[in-house]
């Protein structure tokens, strides 16, 4: 399987390189998106094999993952990882998303943060915990650490997509992305990883209250054009099964 990483960069001049750098140890193709970065992300990289991408101005994580994703389905590549710059996430569990896609290929692999929860900020949790719920009532089935931006895609759901991906978008857009899979029969497995919450870490660029609200406006719209759809509430509930989503654990036996 011929796997590559995106990674979209803002303002990450401290950790991009490393981050990109332990990529690299596991994929020969690591493309990094620098979102109008006014600091020196681009130079950081100097040295490194990867693909740099760079946007004029910043125009959001959406657009850089859909510019990232443009490049690598240009190179022919299966599948797509992406991956956060600040160091949050770890290269190292790379092989494991994709040992994951081999046991159910076609879904999307979602690198979960369940044990780390707990570690989590308060408002992040409280934040997180609403998501999953109304994206898995959007998509009919439960899907577990909906905000988790470290995910493996394969390419021919990327090359099904048609979603937008303007500024407005740029957090909406990895939770549509599982809403609008879910219709094309496309589903999230979770595989359990640990996340990062150090101290020294920048500070989110996900605002938890108007980004969380936009999150909630999109499948609120959406589940209104299908009259609310009930039988998708029952299933994510998990009193109804959906017969297209196991809903499995990466690494469990298939019981598809």
């Amino acid at each position: 399987m011929r796997t590559a990483v995106v990674i979209p960069a803002f303002n990450e001049s401290a950790t991009v390189a490393d981050v990109a750098a332990r990529a690299l140890r596991w994929v020969r193709n690591v493309y990094v998106v620098d979102d109008g970065s006014d600091d020196d992300t681009a130079s950081r990289l100097r040295g490194l094999p990867v693909t740099l991408i760079r946007n004029e101005t910043n125009l959001g994580k959406a657009a850089s993952m859909t510019r990232g994703f443009a490049a690598a389905l240009a190179d022919s590549m299966d599948a797509v990882i992406t991956l956060d710059a600040d160091g949050q996430h770890r290269p190292e569990d790379i092989p494991r998303l994709i040992a994951a896609a081999v046991q159910y290929p076609g879904d999307i692999i979602i690198a979960t943060r369940l044990e780390q929860r707990r570690r989590m900020p308060l408002t992040r949790r409280f934040g997180n915990r609403q998501a999953d719920f109304w994206i898995s009532w959007a998509a009919g089935y439960p899907i577990r650490d909906t905000q988790s931006g470290y995910r493996l895609y394969p390419a021919a759901l990327l090359k099904r997509l048609k979603l937008r991906s303007g500024r407005g978008n740029s957090f909406v857009y990895e939770s549509e992305v599982l809403i609008e899979a879910a219709r094309l029969g496309c589903y999230a497995r979770p595989v359990a990883i640990e996340a990062i919450y150090a101290h020294n870490l920048r500070k989110s660029h996900f605002r938890v209250g108007s980004d969380t609200l936009r999150i909630v406006r999109m499948v609120a719209a959406k589940l209104l054009k299908r009259g609310l759809y009930p039988l998708g509430l029952l299933r994510s509930l998990g009193l109804v099964r959906n017969p297209g989503a196991a809903g499995g654990t990466a690494g469990a036996q298939s019981t598809r």
